[in-house]
Formats: C-alpha cells, structure tokens, sequence
C-alpha cells in the first residue's frame, strides 16, 4: 500500500507529513521552503509510494476562504498539472496551527521550542493528515 502525503502550504515554508506504508497513523515529515518544494516533492516521489496528497483548505473561522487560499490553489493546480497521476484531496484546515501549538505545550516543549515556525508548521501538516484519516475511517 502506498502512502498519503499531507501538506500545509504557506507563503514561505510548508510544512509535509506522511501516513506510514498502512495508512494507519500520521506523523511528521518535514518544514521546506515553499520555492523548493516542487523539488523537494521529485526527489520524495522518487523513494517513497504515494497514492494520494491531503493539502490543507484555507479558511477564516467564518468559512470564507483566507488570504493564501489563491496561493494554496495556484499550487493545487501546479500539482496536479505536474503530478497528473497523484490525486489531491483538499482537508478544511482551520485552527491547526492553534492545535499545533496545544499539541507542543501539551507534549512539554519550551517556550523557545514552540516559537519554531517550522516545526508548527509540520505538526499542522501532521493534524491535517490525521484528521482526513479519521474522516474516511468513519
């Protein structure tokens, strides 16, 4: 079985995460910079399986899309230009960096840990993914 690879795409990084082989469990992959992401994605494409991406949705609290929503879709459309056998599921992503940052103090990180905008970013990438996992189980 192949993997699922979840991304959290912003301005300037974008945060990765992946389902292991089984599709069971969601964890952490990496922080890129957004303009090496594409780059990043061949290398990953050419030793790793993946049946599908989940790509984080946009949205302010009220439902309306946010500010990088034009970006997220400029890349959606990219994607599937360059990767036309991938398909891409797109996951309604509000408050997840909120979650990050509860799953961070709640996981005992420090106050200087949790200002790393990177690896928030790969927890929010890690919360969208499992929460499209839980979404298709039930």
């Amino acid at each position: 079985m192949a993997r699922i690879l979840s991304i959290d795409y912003g301005k300037k990084r974008t945060g990765l995460a992946v389902t292991d082989p089984l599709q069971i469990i969601a964890g952490g992959l990496a922080t890129v910079s957004t303009y090496k992401l594409f780059e990043w994605l061949d290398a990953y494409f050419k030793t790793e399986q993946v049946e599908k991406i989940v790509v984080g949705e946009p949205k302010q609290p009220n439902g309306l899309p946010s500010e990088n929503m034009g970006r997220v879709t400029a890349f959606v459309n990219k994607f599937r230009k360059t990767y036309p056998d991938i398909p891409v599921v797109m996951v309604d992503e509000r408050f997840t960096s909120v979650l990050a940052h509860r799953a961070m103090i709640d996981g005992g990180l420090r106050q200087k840990a949790r200002r790393d905008k990177a690896l928030v970013d790969e927890i929010s990438a890690t919360i969208i993914l499992q929460s499209y996992l839980e979404s298709i189980r039930k």
